[in-house]
This record gives structure tokens, sequence and C-alpha cells, in this order.
């Protein structure tokens, strides 16, 4: 599914939902004033638990296999580089408006999607994802090891967004949203990073693009426009200059750097363009809304670029036959397009055209099987069918998503709900079961978990397995009460 952000008015699950992943901890919970418990709402609207406050924020992480690719594809060479195993860190899209990038709770980064829309070409992209891994590399998140370790990813988002607003606005009620009102300052020093870490960051960054022969460039531009929010009142500044200390002495040495390069004046590759180009026309079309979209791409314009961005803008406004009209316009001329497919699979979906929708999936499936999200889109639009002689596809399909994605939590219940409608509820309570476990609803975890045990012979895999998420589950609760 392309952005799976369509007909929330009907979707309590989206299919490419990004997932909470642990219960943060208890410790977390104290110091920046969260409920313990996340978990999944809508795509665009994921909240906490019992953190209401945090509704106002719309504080959400998002997925999009293509944007997910995009990522991957302009972070992986900077990970080798600095001898980072590229599974071993992952990224994560923040539905925020702002411009913004951090790394915290291990190796994670998250990028929000205000960033991408507002970056001007691929290198600033590439820059900041440089800088970042600077920061993983030279070891600078030791301080949040512990405290963000073991929280979702979801939380984690949760907590620096709000914290981001409490230090910028000094309000009680902004603080509600990731903070405690009397823990400012305490936060603050918790997610900025010093001057001497961000030039040493940069410094980094500038090395990885360089031993992968681009031009860091890219990254001084994007220091150039953060320099140029300095002079705004700080509840106006966006995130990244808060937390990110930014210093005259930082893009002096950036400058110089590029200027000795070899690869300084190297050019954005056309791929990279491509792969930026169809990023920011599909954040457009989906974030912007039909109006916005049209002035940009006009109904004149023919372009991949514009054709693809009034897809998803008709398609969210529910003009599903025009979204129809432009996704197939586009397979005419690009047949083997998986993201072309998957959008096509959505609004066919949403149309109510179910077969049809299974097969474009399938489509894109076939294009790129492996990539865990378009496996998604499949399998949740054959179980859609609601025919028999789809589930064990289907089944089989899940099982190897929730390998390869333990924390999707979209796909547990989706898998829930083809053992059910195959009889075996023993192992559709064991799939609820993982499904709570990842989001941190830590009593269901248990609870469905122990009726799987009753229901599973005991000794086989799927016993012990839900003896393992009993434990995992007793143990997160004891641990929570005893704090």
């Amino acid at each position: 599914m392309a952005f799976n952000w369509s007909s929330l008015r009907r979707r309590l699950t989206p299919p490419n939902c990004l997932k909470p992943r642990r219960a943060v901890s208890a410790a977390v919970a104290l110091a920046f004033g969260l409920s313990l418990l996340p978990q999944p709402f809508t795509a665009l609207e994921q909240r906490s638990g019992q953190a209401w406050a945090q509704q106002r924020r719309g504080v959400s992480l998002v997925r999009d296999a293509e944007i997910e690719a995009t990522i991957r594809a302009y972070a992986s060479p900077l990970l080798g580089a600095a001898g980072i195993g590229s599974e071993s860190v992952q990224v994560y899209l923040v539905n925020e408006r702002s411009l913004n990038a951090f790394v915290a709770g291990g190796q994670r980064i998250f990028v929000h999607t205000g960033l991408l829309q507002r970056a001007e070409r691929p290198a600033q992209v590439i820059g900041v994802l440089a800088h970042e891994i600077g920061h993983i590399a030279g070891g600078h998140l030791a301080r949040l090891e512990d405290s963000l370790g073991q929280a979702s990813a979801i939380m984690i988002a949760s907590m620096l967004l709000g914290a981001a607003a409490a230090v910028a606005t000094g309000s009680g009620e902004a603080a509600m949203a990731g903070v405690l009102a009397g823990q400012q300052v305490a936060t603050r020093n918790l997610l900025s990073f010093t001057r001497a870490q961000e030039a040493a960051a940069d410094q980094a960054g500038a090395t990885f693009l360089e031993q992968t022969q681009q031009s860091a460039r890219g990254l001084a531009e994007f220091m150039n426009i953060l320099a140029n929010q300095e002079a705004l009142a700080v509840e106006r500044q966006d995130p990244y200059v808060r937390t990110h200390p930014l210093s005259a002495e930082r893009v002096s040495a950036l400058n110089a750097r590029v200027a000795q390069s070899r690869f300084g004046d190297r050019p954005d590759s056309p791929e990279n363009i491509e792969r930026f180009k169809r990023m920011q026309s599909k954040l457009m079309g989906y974030l912007d809304g039909l109006p916005a979209t049209l002035r940009k791409y006009p109904t004149s314009d023919t372009s991949l670029y514009a054709r693809y961005a009034r897809a998803f803008a008709y398609f969210r406004a529910l003009d599903f036959a025009k979204a129809l009209d432009e996704v197939n316009s586009l397979l005419a001329e690009y047949p083997n397009d998986q993201y072309f497919h998957e959008l096509k699979g959505d609004i066919l979906l949403d149309m109510g055209k179910v077969p049809e929708a299974t097969e474009a999936h399938r489509r894109a499936y076939e294009l790129s099987p492996t990539e865990a999200l378009l496996a998604y889109g499949f399998a949740r639009a054959q179980i859609a069918q609601d025919d028999p002689a789809q589930l064990p596809e289907a089944t089989r399909t899940l099982q190897d998503v929730t390998r390869r994605e333990p924390e999707n939590i979209g796909a547990w219940q989706q898998l829930a709900v083809a053992y059910g409608r195959s009889g075996d509820i023993g192992m559709a309570s064991l799939a609820s079961a993982e499904r709570f476990l990842a989001s941190g609803e830590l009593r269901d975890a248990q609870g469905q978990a122990e009726r799987a045990k009753r229901l599973l012979k005991e000794g086989t895999p799927g016993w012990l397995r839900a003896q393992d998420v009993i434990d995992a589950a007793t143990d997160r609760r004891r641990e929570l009460r005893n704090r």
C-alpha cells in the first residue's frame, strides 16, 4: 500500500501503520510524564496509551514502502562507510511538518516528513542522514541508551516532540505532551547535543560522504537553512535548531571541508534525484491535499511526478475514479513499477473491488518480494476477500512478515484474523498476544497468551511461545510495579 492512510474513517488498524515496539520503562515514564502503555490508533494519529494530551499534537509515525526504500538507499552507503551494519539501524518517518531529524533509543534515526518536503535536493537529505549517522558512530547517544533503549519508537517520538514543544514554549500544556512542567531544564539537557558533538558529527558525516564519493555541500546548505532560523523567536524555530545547536564555527568548518574535497562539486546522481522527486510528489499529494497539489501540478502537467501527486491527492479526497485514472496512466508507461501497482491496489480496495485489488497487490509483491510492507498489503487484500481458499497463502505471507518485522502490529492482527477464520483459535490467540506484547499492552498480551496455552497442545512451538509471551509480559509488569 503506497501510503496506507486511505479511508481512515472505515479502518481501525491500517496495514502499514508503524507500530509501537515495547512498553516504555517506568524510569522514562517518570522522567517525561508519559503513560506506560502505548497503543496503536491510526497511521495518521497514533496515540500513546492514556496520554490524551498528546492528541492535540497528533504525534504519529507513518510507514511507506517506497519512502523507506528511498531513505535506505540514501543511508546504506553512509552506514557502510561508518562501519555500521545497515540492518542494525532503523529509520522512522515522523508525521510532522516541522523541519527535524534526530537519533534516539539506540540506533534509531527519526526523520520528519517536513524535512523531506522542505529539502531542495537529495544531497540535503543525505547530508542530514550523514550527520545523524555521525552521532551514532561517535557514541553520542550513550546517555540516552539506558533510558530510551527499551522504549517503543512511537513513545520515543512522542517524548522528544513533546519535550521540544515544552522547551520552546515553557508552557505546562505543551509539557503535558511529553514532559512534566518542572523538568524542562533536564529535558533540554537530555535532548540537546553539545556544540562539540555537533561539530564532530558534521565532520564525521562529511568523511562518510567523501568515502562514498558524495559532496557534503548539501549538509552545508542545510546548515544555512538552520542559520536563517536562529534569528526567529524560539517558539517559531524548527525543532532541529533547538536540539542541534548551531555555531558560526561549525558552518565555517563545514564549508572549508567542502571546499577542500575533490567531491565538493559533485552533483546529485540521477537515481537519487528520481527517488527524491517521487518522494516529494507523494508527500505533497497526500499531506497537502487536492487544492495545493493541483496548484503545483495542474492537470496540464503530465509528468510522472505530477500524475503521482494527483493520484494521491484524488485518493485522499475520495475521488477514486480520478485517482485510478492517474495511476492507470502511470502503469501504462511503467508496467513494472511495484509502487504504482501498490497504489492501484489501495484505490481498488477502497472502491470495494477486492479481487481486483488483490491482484494489484499481488503484482506489487511479485515485483519486490523482499519488501515486507508490500507482502503485508497483499496478504491483507487476500484476507479482505473473505474467501477460505485465500487464507493458507495469506497466512504464510503474514508469518514471513512477522518474522521480518516482529513489531508490525497490523501484521499480527491480520494473522490473528487469518488463523481465526481457519478455525485455529489457539494460534489466533497467540498472534493477538504477540500484537499486544509489541504494543506494550501487557495485561492483554498475558491474557491472550494464557488462552493460547489452554488451546494449543503442550510442548508444541506455539505453546512454548505462548509461555514466553506470558513470562515477558509478567516480568515487565512486575518491573513497572516495582519502580
